[in-house]
């Protein structure tokens, strides 16, 4: 395989065959969940309607097509975070490189070319996820993670993230039974609302908000949690 060929799939694949994909996707991460492939197979096998949708939407705006005519980059060495460290304590941009920081992990780097809008898209969408958890406030752990996904429905309409929450309650109901499931999907209900209450995250301008305070940036960006 070309390492920098994403996956493709049949023209028109039927609904059950690209969840099929998904479903499988999804496992393979389950157990790598660093998997650029497995990931991208999921993304482009369930949410190529939806980024086919949103290049349509961004084209009808300036700032729309300033994104998809540059095409900034928010991933591996185009996100420096040793500068955004040095921002004063309290700034979006410090809060950002702290995170990274607390959770011990690096910006995300794709290793396919980018060849088009719908490439693009699917690029912004995988590297600004940390960058969400920052805005929205949701953690890393097993329940933030999901809770962000629950968001992403809301806020993007992103059928991989429905089939995500869809895995994981399944999961999480064989391992713990019906125990505190209640207040679980109560939690991710709460997180879909938000989600869709919000200003769409996937076409902002992260690059310049680096300075503003991080509180000013949740409030201009995200409901109320």
């Amino acid at each position: 395989m070309d390492p920098t060929s994403a996956p493709t799939l049949p023209t028109r694949a039927p609904l059950l065959e690209r969840i099929r994909i998904g479903l499988d996707a999804l496992d393979h991460l389950k157990d790598d969940p660093g998997d650029p492939y497995q990931a991208t197979l999921l993304n482009i096998s369930l949410d190529s309607r939806v980024y086919a949708a949103l290049a349509r939407t961004w084209r009808a705006s300036p700032e729309g097509r300033r994104l998809l005519a540059e095409r900034p980059s928010l991933q591996g060495p185009e996100l420096d975070l040793e500068a955004l460290a040095r921002l004063p304590e309290g700034t979006f941009g410090h809060a950002v490189a702290r995170y990274f920081a607390a959770n011990g992990i690096t910006p995300f780097v794709t290793p396919f070319r980018v060849d088009d809008d719908l490439a693009y898209i699917s690029k912004r969408y995988r590297e600004t996820h940390d960058l969400a958890h920052v805005v929205t406030g949701y953690g890393t752990d097993e329940l933030g993670e999901m809770e962000l996904q629950a968001f992403v429905l809301g806020n993007l309409g992103i059928p991989s993230a429905a089939l995500i929450l869809a895995f994981s309650t399944a999961m999480r109901l064989r391992r713990t039974g019906l125990r505190d499931l209640a207040p679980y999907l109560a939690r991710l209900r709460a997180a879909y609302r938000r989600g869709r209450r919000s200003r769409e995250l996937l076409s902002v301008s992260y690059e310049r908000l680096w300075d503003k305070p991080v509180a000013m940036v949740a409030e201009l960006l995200c409901a109320p949690a």
